[in-house]
């Protein structure tokens, strides 16, 4: 049953590590061992690491995947050390039931073979060596904490000394590469299959709401109108047959994907790898997002009316009119270009989601927005008919404009939010970011309900059924967030709104003790662990990092979590503030770790060595929590 569920078997083996940790077993034995105790200067002394291992336990592989902790074996430094080659024997490759994949493990005996070269001016003496080996021991049923050993040697160094005859390798030995590509079945993150797979559907869902903006989009004031005069110019195109019509549907389609595909692009070129990371921490990015978006909103609303240059427009349209393939392309970059006043919130909710994401997404993104937009052009030119069906545009089309005015105010203060968290003004503060999404999801409600009335609007006699659920649902909303005020946690609009005044952070294990999370404290984190004889979780964070928000409202507040933290020095390095502090944090996770995503977390002993590293969000508190556990002492 445990090799059906691996995340099942896992728990079960730490649970049953905690009193076997008290005993304090130890199935592995190290020693060391030179051929000769003297050596002359430039000289390669070989040198034998043998771990015994009893029967039953095993060790893995110097190569070994996350969250496995695999073996190592290091040669201290020293003046006199030139160089360390360690070469490793052939693994046994088996099924880990406590990890639930294939892994390199080690059984009975492993002796590995250190090349040591002395340093050519190295002076006559004695020579103290101290190697230490770091491993993890399983069985089938269960496994250890990890552990390590130091191990001392003296050799002298003796300019009369017999150089060692030429070093040979045995057969089945390699020269172990800390840079070559992990061995074994698992994924090369340390979140595990489950988080990978996660990953995958994540995108997928993403690219799924994508389509599902470039379908909305289709009912907004500037797209809708469109659509009997787009068609009806396909198919009243003359001596143009279904078929041709058809096909110029298709390259019409194709002009409204290369327009915003291209924009998709563009952000990621712009931008680049590290500035996409950063994204959603730039105060000068966020700004620009929330005054766009406040102008698209205001324009909505009807304080004004958004137009592109009618020059432009002119322009596009006439070679449009030249007819064939080209005309149809330049005709779908016209409608792109006319739709955008509506459109273009969007397209930028899209690349602010997608291009903080980094990858392939702003350019998917951008591909499956657009293909939402022009697949109804393109069915509706295939089948004509059913233009008949559609609603006339009118009245309903103004409440649609209204409501999404209104959303579209809301979302900006969630990049207002974020310039106020980066700048730590504290001004935007969790319960006035809540009182406004209030008012304006409630403002929609009543809007629709026919209880508020904006100017220009008629007074209309009924609601009917769809406004009415529509309105009802939005007060809905509205009234769903007032507990979020008060310190509730609101789920996973944890992760868009500011955190209360009593961080999640603080919640403690089954709402009894509490965690202390330092700030910015790396150093005294690390002094702490020594004080205290315990290791270090290392949370790199930021303060407009939706992400890093939704790990501390939902996953460090759940009790197995609370729990496991309980065990570290927790420190919290933020790297996206303005201020040294977060510079030195993103300076040090870059050192560390080579990356500056957040959220990143790393398991570190009081001697600044990394244990084991979980890149990312989660939502699978198991992997989490194997991760936890692999740096328990």
């Amino acid at each position: 049953m445990l090799r059906r569920f691996p995340a099942l078997a896992v728990l079960l083996a730490a649970a049953c590590a905690l009193p076997a940790a008290a005993q304090k077993p130890n199935p592995v034995r190290w020693t060391m061992e030179p051929p000769a105790a003297q050596a002359p200067a430039r000289a390669n002394v070989p040198i034998l690491v043998t771990a015994t291992i009893e029967p039953g336990w095993h060790l893995y592989g110097l190569n070994a995947p996350r969250p496995i902790i695999p073996t190592s074996i290091r040669v201290s430094q020293n003046p006199a050390i030139a160089a360390v080659k360690l070469y490793q024997p052939t693994p046994r490759t088996v099924f880990d039931p406590n990890f639930g994949f294939q892994v390199d493990t080690y059984q009975q005996q492993a002796v590995f073979r250190l090349q040591i070269e002395i340093e050519k001016n190295a002076p006559a003496g004695p020579l103290d060596l101290a190697v230490e080996a770091r491993w993890q021991t399983c069985n089938d049923q269960m496994c250890l904490p990890p552990r390590r050993a130091e191990l001392a040697l003296k050799l002298t160094i003796d300019p009369g000394a017999r150089a060692a005859a030429a070093i040979a390798i045995p057969p089945g030995y390699t020269l172990f590469d800390p840079n070559a590509p992990v061995r074994g079945n698992a994924p090369p993150s340390s979140r595990g299959a489950g988080a990978v797979a996660q990953d995958a559907a994540g995108l997928a869902m993403f690219l799924l709401a994508a389509f599902g903006f470039g379908l909305a989009a289709v009912f907004t004031p500037c797209v809708f109108p469109m659509i009997p005069i787009t068609v009806s110019y396909f198919l009243g195109r003359p001596s143009a047959s279904r078929g041709r019509s058809a096909g110029d549907a298709l390259l019409f389609a194709l002009g409204i994907i290369v327009l915003f595909s291209g924009l998709g692009l563009v952000a990621t070129a712009i931008l680049g790898p590290f500035g996409a990371l950063q994204l959603g921490s730039s105060v000068w990015v966020n700004g620009f997002v929330a005054a766009v978006f406040l102008v698209f909103a205001l324009s909505l609303l009807g304080a004004f009316e958004i137009t592109l240059p009618s020059r432009l427009l002119t322009r596009l349209d006439r070679a449009s009119k030249g007819g064939g393939a080209l005309g149809a392309l330049l005709m779908g970059l016209t409608f792109s270009l006319t739709a955008f006043a509506c459109v273009g919130p969007f397209v930028g909710t899209l690349l602010a989601a997608s291009v903080a994401s980094g990858g392939l997404r702003p350019l998917g993104g951008m591909i499956a927005f657009a293909g939402g937009l022009a697949t109804p052009f393109f069915l509706l030119a295939l089948f004509p008919a059913f233009l008949k069906r559609l609603p006339k545009s009118g009245g309903w089309m103004e409440r649609v404009k209204v409501v999404m005015g209104f959303l579209i105010l809301a979302a900006m203060f969630k990049y207002l939010s974020a310039i106020d968290q980066v700048m730590q003004w504290n001004l935007l503060t969790r319960e006035r970011f809540l009182a406004a999404w209030i008012v304006l999801f409630a403002a929609a409600g009543l809007y629709l309900l026919g209880l508020l009335r904006l100017p220009g609007t008629k007074r209309e006699e009924g609601v009917g059924l769809a406004r009415l659920l529509v309105g009802a649902a939005l007060l809905v909303v509205a009234l769903s967030l007032v507990p979020g005020m008060f310190g509730a946690r609101l789920g996973e609009l944890d992760a868009y709104v500011p955190a209360a005044s009593e961080s999640p952070l603080r919640a403690g294990r089954g709402g009894g003790g509490s965690l202390a999370w330092m700030k910015n404290q790396y150093r005294e984190a690390l002094e702490r662990g020594r004080r205290e004889n315990r290791r270090v979780l290392v949370a790199f964070s930021g303060y407009a990092c939706t992400n890093c928000h939704w790990m501390k409202a939902n996953m460090f507040t759940r009790p197995e979590i609370a729990a496991a933290l309980v065990d570290y020095v927790l420190v919290e390095l933020y790297t996206d503030g303005l201020d040294p502090a977060s510079q030195e944090n993103q300076a040090l996770e870059q050192a560390l770790f080579t990356t500056v995503a957040i959220p990143y977390y790393a398991i570190i002993d009081p001697d600044g060595k990394v244990i084991a590293t979980f890149p990312g969000l989660t939502r699978d508190s198991r992997a989490f929590l194997r991760f936890l556990l692999s740096g328990a002492r």
